[in-house]
């Protein structure tokens, strides 16, 4: 018996999603959560053995974010985000989170099932067409994060510089320690990384 909680902030959503697993013998709904407080607290307590998470939990809350909170005190549980949304960027974001799968609420039932029947015996699960191999996690700080931007959006080296209170050599330097710790060659490599990773989105 797989036990699973579910993390949503409606109600009705929460409801549909018991009724349509009750029926199957494997799969049992063992608590539920509306904020992500609440999904912290009752993970901690249940340990669950799959996690059915929203992708956006209200009050600007985002599942992406809650995925290493979760793992951090249930480290055992595979995640399976639920959403409207099958972006390839927040796909990709999801997986370097820690989460086992991807699933669009705008599926059949019965594919919504098989998906997490497919997570709950240890297979990684993404939209048709997108990976459901999770990239390298990189972690930039916000300096770095603010010259990806700058850089993406073509911003010249002097207007970077402004926006930090560096010199503008000191961005053309940190510049190419990006490229080389991210290991891209061009502005559109970085691009798809930054969109792969999430981090226009921050």
């Amino acid at each position: 018996m797989h036990r699973i909680v579910l993390i949503d902030d409606h109600h009705i959503v929460r409801e549909g999603f018991k009724y349509l697993l009750e029926n199957h013998d494997n799969l049992s709904v063992v608590g539920e959560a509306a904020t992500p407080e609440e999904g912290v607290r009752i993970c901690q307590a249940i340990q669950p053995d799959l996690v059915m998470l929203d992708l956006s939990l209200g009050n600007n809350s985002s599942g992406l974010d809650l995925i290493p909170k979760l793992l951090a005190v249930c480290p055992e549980c595979r995640i399976a985000i639920v959403s409207m949304h099958n972006d390839p960027a927040l796909v990709s974001r999801a997986m370097s989170q820690g989460a086992w799968g991807f699933i669009s609420k705008a599926g059949a039932p019965a594919s919504l099932v098989n998906d997490l029947q497919r997570i709950a015996s240890g297979e990684r699960v993404a939209p048709h067409g997108i990976s459901n191999t999770p990239t390298r996690r990189v972690d930039l700080s916000e300096r770095e994060l603010i010259i990806v931007k700058g850089i993406i959006e073509e911003k010249v080296p002097k207007v970077i510089a402004y926006e930090l209170g560096i010199s503008d050599k000191t961005v053309y330097r940190q510049r190419a320690n990006l490229f080389e710790k991210l290991g891209v060659r061009s502005t559109a490599d970085l691009k798809r990384l930054a969109n792969e990773h999430g981090w226009l989105l921050k």
